[in-house]
């Protein structure tokens, strides 16, 4: 792709700082998502969370962009006090119904979309996004709900217990889901998390958090230079820099 240095700087700026935002954020959310054992959680809220986007978008065309996102993040938060249920009253059977969850949210999406002329288009857009289309304006939407669940995050531990996790982790999905589709949602909690998982205090979050940013960072660069779509290039990336960070801790640990 050979774009004019002002077109680059248009599309790279806004997905990048997508990129990053969503990285920074994603990384203790997915550690903690590791701690409490429930791998999945991240892609069936997402799957959940687009549904909501995907009932608005046809049955509400005219919605306004505050409406289409109240869909998304209800579904979200249903699903995941549903899912705080479960892990209080069923804790032995919770991945099993996070991953029921998963499939009978993808199956409606996919039910709804059928009869839609652009529904094949609609959901390889939830599932891989569209991320070197993301605008400053989506940016500017979505910052403030990662800056307030970091600074919540490290500054009142409390809302990583309980309840309030779930409910801030359903708000970061919601943001998260419509920038860059489920596959990145699920590759940017789950591989910096999985890479860290050797380090302890707050060396894990901080390394997380570094392994996100070069993988979104080398993730953008390449899609534009092979002129591919982002959201698989980024997955693939995650999973580069998470493997060689983690066989360097555990070649450090030896």
């Amino acid at each position: 792709m050979h774009l004019p240095g002002s077109e680059t700087l248009e599309i790279v700026g806004p997905a990048l700082a997508a990129g990053l935002m969503i990285a920074l954020t994603h990384a203790p959310l997915g550690i903690e998502v590791l701690r409490r054992g429930i791998i999945f959680i991240d892609l069936a809220i997402a799957q959940v969370a687009g549904l909501g986007l995907v009932l608005a978008n046809v049955y509400w065309p005219e919605a306004p962009a505050y409406g289409v996102q109240l869909a998304a993040l209800a579904g979200a938060l249903l699903a995941a006090g549903g899912f705080r249920m479960v892990e209080r009253y069923l804790p032995d059977e919770q991945e099993p119904i996070i991953g029921c969850a998963f499939v009978l949210a993808a199956s409606c999406a996919l039910l709804v979309l059928a009869d839609q002329p652009h529904g094949g288009e609609e959901i390889q857009h939830l599932l891989s996004g569209q991320m070197l289309f993301v605008t400053w304006q989506d940016v500017a939407m979505h910052a403030p709900v990662y800056g307030a669940i970091l600074a919540l995050w490290f500054l009142w531990p409390h809302i990583r217990r309980g309840s309030l996790f779930f409910a801030a982790f359903a708000c970061a999905i919601t943001s998260s889901v419509q920038l860059v589709g489920v596959y990145v949602v699920f590759a940017s909690l789950i591989l910096p998390a999985l890479a860290t998982r050797p380090l302890t205090g707050s060396r894990q979050p901080l390394w997380a958090m570094c392994c996100g940013l070069l993988g979104v960072f080398l993730g953008i660069v390449a899609a534009l230079l092979l002129d591919v779509p982002a959201g698989p290039v980024l997955v693939l990336m995650y999973a580069a820099v998470a493997g060689v960070l983690r066989m360097a801790l555990l070649k450090g640990g030896n």
